[in-house]
């Protein structure tokens, strides 16, 4: 059996997980890979496995759902050799709450909150009590805003960061060597803002972060023990000013961006 540590990734096969997925294979831990596709999750999971001579298993399943949340909860809580949550299920809408759908409203709340929570609190169980292991819970630097044409999105990714935060304190209360991260990356090259129909051209290209150094400082920042990890120093600087701006000002740029946010016009 093997005795290298195990991380458990949540999300969609490229992008942030895929470069996590790498890195924490060079790392030297054995990984498990959850997400909707079960395709492209397992071919990443053969190639990780042959690349790095880890252990690397898919494990299909839709955390927005009961049945599915509790079975991978259950996984994670009985895993002897977990040492790594990585929570990064999830997506983004366009367009204003009561025009959206409300499914996919709803389906954002479970994934950001109701699943991040389960999986937290599974993961937590099983990490205390051998005193060692780490939550990477992603958020956004979209948490640090107020969302207007993105309420959900906003609202939940902040969420995250309270959530997170509440849970470190619990753990220094403890006395616990168990960690939390909120990871809150910018605008990051992952199919993400694909799926969200949004167009690239409206967000200059100096901000853009490529998925590998999102997952590269999330690591590095989890290995100083930093609560908050925000990758890039434009988008430090950014959320220093966000905390800084008093709330008539950060609802007047929440009114600019909306107008700004607008989905790609499909090629006729």
């Amino acid at each position: 059996m093997s005795e290298r540590p195990l991380a458990v990734i949540t999300g969609a096969s490229a992008g942030i997980v895929a470069a996590f997925a790498r890195k924490l294979a060079q790392r030297g831990y054995d990984l498990l890979l959850i997400a909707r596709r079960q395709d492209r999750l397992r071919a990443l999971a053969a190639e990780l496995a042959e690349s790095y001579h880890i252990g690397a298993s898919a494990m299909p399943a839709d955390l927005s759902t009961d049945d599915d949340l509790e079975r991978i909860a259950g996984c994670v809580q009985n895993a002897p050799r977990l040492r790594l949550l990585v929570n990064n299920a999830g997506f983004g809408t366009m367009g204003f709450f009561h025009e959206a759908s409300v499914q996919s409203q709803m389906q954002m709340h479970r994934l950001h909150v109701l699943a991040i929570a389960r999986l937290t609190h599974a993961a937590l169980a099983n990490m205390t009590e051998r005193r060692a292991g780490a939550v990477i819970n992603v958020s956004s630097v979209a948490a640090f805003m107020i969302g207007a044409g993105n309420v959900s999105y906003c609202a939940t990714k902040a969420w995250i960061n309270a959530f997170t935060q509440g849970l470190a304190l619990e753990l220094r209360a403890r006395k616990s060597p168990v960690k939390v991260q909120a990871l809150c990356p910018g605008f990051t090259l992952s199919e993400f803002h694909d799926v969200l129909g949004m167009d690239r051209a409206g967000v200059p290209e100096s901000f853009w972060l490529t998925a590998d150094f999102v997952a590269e400082q999330s690591l590095l920042g989890l290995e100083a023990g930093r609560l908050f990890v925000i990758p890039g120093l434009r988008y430090k600087i950014t959320v220093l000013a966000l905390r800084w701006l008093p709330d008539p000002a950060l609802r007047r740029l929440a009114l600019l961006l909306s107008r700004r946010r607008r989905p790609r016009t499909p090629a006729p």
